[in-house]
């Protein structure tokens, strides 16, 4: 309920003459939070409100979260946040920027941008791109390298999540008391499952005060480049998570709009700069828990708008893909190999969404495996050196030892390589056989005078294989193959559906 001291703060902010500027004043809604956009300013103000989670119930509590946001997001977008500002009310009681007076409010200060920026428009226009989601995932994990890690224990940590959610579902009447439960209890059977993987993550430093909000209208493009705003500020219990579930948030966003490619992708090229393998395998647990909290918190408005349709039918959504991704589902491997200009690459990316539930398969590639012992970007070209035979058994090693991290922690994998030597197709088996997971071996096929001309044509990236790569493949033959053969020429959805075909049989 709006208070009165309220009313009277969103009438002076939506009115441009108070801050000595004209034109309209377009104002924009969260459950938490107003904003007011005039001229080339945001203003955002705290709702007076108070949940299990968040209290912004008195002007003190307001103008401390302000300074806090403030505070905050200047680790990710300084050049955003401009200053907070305070509102007084004056004796004859005229509310003002200007002291003296009583302080009855405050708003953050931020630079205005074109709303067009912000990635859930661009979602919405088909903008996001593979090249921009990677950038965000290195973005993303860069953030996470520079700040602290938190003395917290990772079990208790997301036991204090549910907490949290168990009260926030409490405050809706949109899912009834057995749906309620139903969640909550499958919550937390899963945690006690993976409470020693989250506690060791925790002792190795994983948990730190992070973004916590971490979606697609919190990012937004600033002169080219993805940038991070509008982290939790109001609850430091909240923020104060796992790196990954801090990333679950963006995972779980691109799902649940069905741009799973795009969070696979974005899953793991966090995971290539992280340095993560193991941790992949809680990211259905983190991204079911964000879709739950997503529930509550979208269940919530709807109450405060009168059972609002609209909002109770996404709450439900976001119910519905949480249960969805908490089921079980065994792992397996799927190797992908194949000479140079098959489409190795392109199948593996499109391939990994479609293994397990959300985010998909963890994908482990040799191009990035061998610019990675070689110390280098993925965009990075390689001399001939990088391709020696025993660069080659390392390459190859590694993704073994990789894919079998992965697999014993309970997640699919898609390996893609060459593997054009009975020897490392070998290796890619054992990783399966060691894990005790199913293993479905594809060799994609196409005539020699196809991947030619492919190879010729490819734009640079992260393999480096030449028309004389491949002439050396196509020379040495693949060996005595007892992998399935798939036909590369066809399109790529197409070759995928006959690959997920195989590997379900």
């Amino acid at each position: 309920m709006i208070t009165d001291d309220q009313k009277a703060v969103t009438s002076f902010l939506s009115d441009a003459s108070s801050y000595g500027l004209t034109g309209p004043v377009e104002v924009m809604e969260t459950h938490i939070s107003r904003i007011f956009l005039v001229a080339d300013r945001a203003f955002k103000m705290k709702r007076a409100v108070e949940l299990p989670y968040v209290d912004f119930s008195t002007p003190a509590l307001r103008v401390a979260a302000c300074e806090k946001e403030r505070i905050l997001n200047a680790r990710t977008t300084q050049e955003l946040y401009l200053g907070v500002r305070q509102i007084y009310r004056s004796a004859d009681g005229q509310l003002s920027f200007e002291a003296p007076g009583e302080v009855v409010d405050a708003v953050v200060e931020m630079k205005r941008f074109d709303q067009s920026a912000l990635f859930d428009r661009m979602a919405m226009e088909g903008e996001l791109t593979p090249a921009l989601m990677t950038e965000v995932a290195r973005m993303v994990a860069a953030f996470h390298a520079g700040v602290p890690a938190a003395a917290e224990s990772g079990a208790a940590n997301i036991l204090g999540v549910l907490d949290i959610n168990r009260a926030g579902f409490a405050t809706s009447t949109v899912f009834s008391d057995e749906e309620q439960a139903a969640i909550d209890n499958l919550f937390r059977e899963w945690l006690e499952i993976i409470a020693l993987h989250l506690d060791r993550r925790a002792e190795a430093g994983k948990v730190r005060l992070c973004h916590g909000d971490l979606h697609l209208r919190n990012l937004c493009l600033l002169d080219a480049k993805p940038r991070l705003f509008d982290c939790i500020d109001f609850n430091d219990r909240i923020a104060t998570v796992d790196v990954l579930y801090d990333l679950a948030f963006l995972v779980m966003d691109l799902w649940h709009r069905g741009l799973k490619d795009h969070a696979n992708l974005v899953a793991n090229r966090y995971c290539d700069a992280a340095g993560e393998e193991e941790g992949f395998a809680l990211l259905p647990f983190f991204t079911a828990l964000r879709a739950a909290v997503r529930a509550h918190v979208t269940a919530t408005q709807a109450e405060g708008a009168g059972g609002d349709a609209r909002l109770s039918a996404s709450a439900r959504s976001y119910y519905d893909l949480a249960m969805q991704t908490l089921k079980q589902a065994p792992p397996r491997l799927i190797a992908i190999g194949g000479f140079s200009g098959s489409g190795k690459s392109t199948v593996a990316d499109g391939l990994a969404a479609h293994l397990g539930p959300p985010p998909g398969a963890r994908l482990i590639e040799s191009d990035r495996v061998r610019k990675a012992l070689n110390g280098v970007s993925p965009e990075t070209r390689l001399d001939a050196s990088a391709y020696s035979p025993e660069m080659a058994a390392r390459v190859y090693a590694e993704m073994a030892r990789r894919a079998g991290t992965v697999l014993t922690a309970g997640a699919s994998v898609v390996a893609d390589a060459v593997h054009d030597r009975a020897e490392r197709r070998a290796a890619i088996e054992e990783a399966a056989q060691e894990a005790s997971v199913p293993f479905t071996g594809i060799w994609l096929d196409a005539p020699a005078d196809i991947l030619r001309a492919r190879v010729a044509a490819r734009p640079s990236g992260q393999s480096d294989a030449t028309p004389d790569v491949l002439e050396k493949q196509l020379a040495r033959g693949g060996g005595d193959l007892t992998w399935q053969r798939v036909d590369a020429t066809r399109p790529v959805d197409a070759v995928i559906e006959e690959i997920v075909g195989l590997a379900s049989r």
